[in-house]
């Protein structure tokens, strides 16, 4: 990358980071802190975590389509815009239905998939796989920190102060999109980063896809769901003031992310995808089910570790599955329902979770939630194993009349190249390879532009 992409890029992970950090603070103290405002139940207060994944799978597609025709950049400053109105919102809010209304406004701030067609936009072709990676990075650290830092503000804060400092977070977005990130000479549609109603329907009943993203919507689910419970379980149980859950929270990451090394090296560089996935779902089904039993506080954060092994495992596999999966050339349509899915369930788990603790018990939640991992658990069990297929894509030269009919025939002899196409209004060709089986010389004789 030159210097230009690695600030682009850079800035933009920033964005993502501090919108989630916006998103995320609030999830290991809102159970508890929400619970004095008026009208607050559990059913509530499970709203108020999950509602922004509803705006957000309602708004994300749309608003990255919309950013197609009138810029990107209008609609990142818009969405951090509305970010910064919830905020607000919620920072004053007196009543839980404020605070929910608040939280729905967050995530109506829906530019996910815009943020990743800007990058695409300041991206080279073979820079721009490096360059997703680091913003994928950024959503997991986001997710991490706000665990740890989330207790340890809200008693140096309150609540409004989490608020107010999301609201802060979206100004520097703001101001990184405005002053840092370049605005791109032509706003282009990729499909291997933009959603395209063409190829919805066939993404959607795609069989391996649909696993996926119903892997990642019951995944986010279960995450909203259990931390309406487990901040709770900590200061009711074992009498852990909130203050003291970041140095539990800090150890439980730090050993999770550790354990789930090994698992994901076996799934990407040892091709064990399919038993990875198995034991990851295992252990998710057996952890929640043992955390409704009344256990030493030792065992019990081993649990949450166990889980978050699990969970960091599919939160890392589950999207890189979607993208060797996805049709050949609509990586981006892939992506957005999948999203989607994954926001739909963090609604779904907070309100519900909240639902089931409210109207039966906190142990019901627990086991409800490991009865459908159980269940998906038997369902991965008949699951094909994944093929273990790389996406690749290049620019056809501007300056140049290519041939589509003799580039195609010379691409699908090459072996190793499993499917293509070629799409004349993007001047790109998309390429689903087996690199174990790639015939690298005779692709790069082909397309020397390609870093293979």
């Amino acid at each position: 990358m030159d210097t230009i992409e690695r600030r682009s890029v850079l800035a933009l992970a920033l964005v993502y980071l501090f919108r989630m950090l916006g998103l995320f603070l609030i999830m290991p103290v809102i159970s508890i802190a929400s619970d004095g405002l008026q009208g607050a139940d559990a059913a509530l207060i499970g709203t108020a975590i999950g509602i922004y994944g509803l705006t957000q799978a309602l708004l994300q597609i749309p608003m990255g389509m919309m950013s197609d025709k009138i810029g990107r950049k209008p609609i990142i400053v818009g969405g951090l815009i509305l970010f910064a109105l919830g905020s607000v919102i919620a920072a004053n809010a007196t009543d839980i239905y404020t605070l929910i209304i608040g939280r729905a406004v967050q995530g109506a701030g829906a530019i996910a998939s815009t943020l990743m067609a800007l990058l695409s936009d300041v991206t080279k072709e073979q820079n721009r796989t490096k360059a997703m990676a680091t913003v994928g990075i950024s959503i997991g650290v986001s997710f991490m920190i706000s665990l740890v830092l989330g207790p340890i503000l809200f008693a140096a804060i309150g609540l409004s102060g989490l608020f107010y400092l999301s609201f802060g977070f979206s100004v520097v977005g703001i101001a990184l999109i405005l002053m840092v990130v370049p605005t791109p000479k032509q706003v282009s549609f990729r499909r291997d980063t933009t959603p395209s109603m063409v190829a919805l329907g066939r993404v959607l009943t795609d069989r391996s896809l649909r696993y996926l993203n119903f892997s990642v919507l019951l995944l986010h689910a279960s995450l909203t769901a259990v931390f309406v419970a487990v901040p709770l379980v900590l200061v009711q149980r074992y009498g852990l003031a909130l203050g003291q859950h970041s140095l539990l929270y800090l150890i439980v990451m730090g050993l999770a992310f550790i354990g789930m090394l090994p698992l994901v090296i076996a799934a990407e560089a040892k091709g064990k995808m399919k038993g990875v996935l198995v034991i990851a779902v295992a252990l998710i089904a057996a952890s929640v089910a043992l955390f409704a039993l009344q256990l030493p506080l030792w065992l019990f954060a081993a649990l949450i570790c166990l889980f978050f092994v699990a969970f960091n495992t599919l939160e890392a596999t589950l999207p890189s599955l979607v993208s060797k999966q996805a049709p050949v050339g609509y990586r981006g349509t892939a992506m957005g329902a999948f999203s989607t899915h994954q926001f739909f369930g963090a609604f779904i788990g907070g309100a519900g979770g909240g639902w089931l603790m409210g109207q039966l018990s906190m142990q019901v939640l627990f086991f409800a939630v490991a009865a459908l991992w159980f269940l998906w658990f038997l369902f991965t069990l008949s699951q094909p194993a994944p093929r273990q297929l790389s996406s690749i894509a290049f620019t056809l030269p501007q300056d140049i009349e290519v041939n589509i009919t003799e580039l195609t025939e010379q691409l699908a002899n090459i072996q190793g190249v499993e499917d293509m196409q070629i799409f004349t209004d993007e001047r790109t060709a998309y390429l689903k390879v087996d690199k174990k089986q790639l015939d690298k010389a005779a692709l790069a004789r082909i397309a020397p532009q390609i870093a293979l």
